[in-house]
């Protein structure tokens, strides 16, 4: 255990780190248009910048464990810090769209391993008593930085070229990696293990889980732009997903030295609830913050910094909470008891979204729904980290944290394709519901359409310009209505999605007195 200015050295990077990644999930999403002009892409290539990123963090970070043992901790998150760094130099100055794509796999790889390593080097700073706030500080990294995200991005954008988005990365990435060569150091039992031999390490398991979650992550990013399973390419691997992973979980299963143990599920109740817990929290926590800006941008006309800006409240209240709750942990409140109160007040956060959703709203509407949110969020995450980590010991510990940091990647992958698909679909069901409302056989509609063109003939447009631009006036009505109710369904859907998960809380089994975290190994 590291004590004094060292600890919190130590603190300072990994939290920083952790925080790089995640903003580099999101970052890039506010500058795709302007990367479209800039390197002459389509809107399915640039579609790559995002999706390449996220198939190669989903398939490294399960493997953490056993990368950090084959080659030592400190040595695997050193080379990542530098993998990410140069990654990211390597992305600004790409003069292509596949470059790019290429450049943000190798991002991801590196990036992959600052998320999961980071959790295990920071638990390993606190003495046992302490962890809860080890595990807090993880989380306010975890929380906030989806969310700051775009506000950087936005940000940058509006101010400076895209390749900036890569560029800030790099002098956080080379304070990292001196810190990490001066202050950084394995436990002992790293230190002690030995590699195992090339003939000995579990190829097909690291094939499988390639070809699986690889395939799986491709699916759930391409499938809505791809038209789901209409399109020939999303069937293939739609396919290569399914043998992927039941390959996978049966390789596992039945290796000696598997590269991901997960039988570990099996010898703990409550990480067998919490990875299905984590599932659910990726898919809130990413899914609102996916959709609250494609309506305030499409609907109220904000930009991505503004939108950005509004975030930041609530994420910065999240990560804020996070050490009060970790105190609460240490106090001895049970998990039990706290993840259902931030489920109800995740649900309180959707339902307000819904009824404040209007075309007038404001600003100064959303700040207290959000803030809202950022409470559920911290009362969710960090219970539900601890509570699946409690009571396994060294190398388990590590194989259990990096397959609940996977299956929250993948919740957060899963609630972006959905709530994507469902607005989609939901704004044309509802355009047609709404349709025979606005029928020109209807009084109020003529009357309306009457006031339009009278409106654009006194500008100066000629009788038939002015019709024309009426019925397009009406259309714009019709869409903004129809977009204020699906909007308002997406978030109620959220809502009860989280009400109906409440259940699986009953089968938490409560922690013994005095049984502890040990992450002493983990990754």
């Amino acid at each position: 255990m590291e004590t004094g200015f060292t600890k919190w050295i130590i603190v300072i990077t990994v939290v920083m780190c952790c925080l790089l990644e995640l903003i580099d999930t999101s970052i890039v999403n506010v500058a795709l248009t302007q990367m479209m002009g800039n390197l002459s892409a389509t809107q399915q290539e640039v579609s790559w910048v995002v999706a390449s990123y996220g198939i190669a963090n989903v398939i490294v970070i399960p493997m953490t464990g056993f990368l950090a043992e084959q080659f030592g901790r400190r040595n695997y998150y050193l080379v990542s810090v530098i993998l990410f760094t140069l990654a990211s130099i390597a992305c600004g100055q790409s003069t292509n769209i596949w470059e790019l794509v290429a450049f943000r796999f190798v991002q991801g790889i590196g990036g992959g391993a600052l998320m999961a390593t980071s959790q295990a080097i920071l638990i390993d700073t606190f003495p046992p008593k302490q962890l809860p706030l080890g595990q807090a500080l993880f989380g306010m990294g975890v929380i906030i930085g989806p969310t700051i995200g775009p506000t950087l991005g936005g940000f940058i954008v509006d101010n400076y070229d895209w390749p900036w988005i890569f560029y800030v990365n790099v002098p956080v990435g080379i304070m990292a990696s001196i810190f990490t060569i001066a202050f950084i150091r394995d436990p002992e039992r790293i230190k002690n293990a030995i590699p195992r031999p090339l003939r000995e390490i579990d190829w097909a398991g690291i094939f499988l889980l390639i070809l699986g979650v690889g395939s799986l992550q491709y699916v759930l990013e391409q499938g809505e732009s791809n038209d789901w399973f209409e399109d020939n390419l999303i069937l293939f691997f739609t396919a290569l997903a399914v043998i992927g992973m039941v390959g996978f979980v049966w390789r596992e299963l039945t290796a000696e030295q598997p590269i991901v143990d997960l039988r570990v599920l099996g010898k703990s109740r409550n990480l067998a609830v919490g990875a299905v817990l984590s599932f659910v929290l990726g898919f809130g926590m990413f899914a609102s913050v996916f959709i609250f800006p494609i309506f305030t941008q499409r609907i109220l006309g904000f930009s991505a910094a503004q939108t950005g800006l509004i975030l930041l409240p609530g994420a910065l209240a999240s990560g804020f909470m996070m050490p009060v709750i970790g105190k609460m942990l240490q106090a001895g409140v049970p998990q039990k008891y706290m993840i259902p109160v931030g489920f109800f007040i995740f649900f309180v956060f959707t339902f307000w979204m819904a009824k404040i959703i209007s075309p007038t709203a404001g600003e100064d509407n959303f700040f207290w729904p959000l803030m809202v949110r950022g409470l559920g969020m911290g009362l969710i995450f960090l219970p539900i980290t601890t509570m699946s980590l409690a009571g396994l010991q060294g190398k388990e510990a590590g194989q259990a944290a990096g397959l609940t940091g996977m299956i929250r990647q993948l919740g957060g992958s899963f609630g972006v394709a959905i709530v994507g698909t469902v607005l989609e679909r939901s704004i044309y069901q509802n355009r047609v519901g709404m349709l025979p409302n606005i029928s020109l056989y209807n009084s109020e509609t003529v009357q309306r359409v009457q006031a339009f063109t009278a409106n654009f003939m006194s500008k100066g447009f000629s009788a038939e310009q002015a019709q024309q631009q009426a019925y397009a006036a009406l259309e714009g009505i019709l869409m903004k209505q129809v977009s204020i109710i699906t909007y308002g369904q997406i978030f109620s859907m959220l809502g009860f999605f989280f009400l109906a998960c409440l259940p699986l809380v009953m089968l938490i089994k409560r922690a013994r007195r005095g049984e502890a975290i040990d992450l002493n190994a983990a990754h």
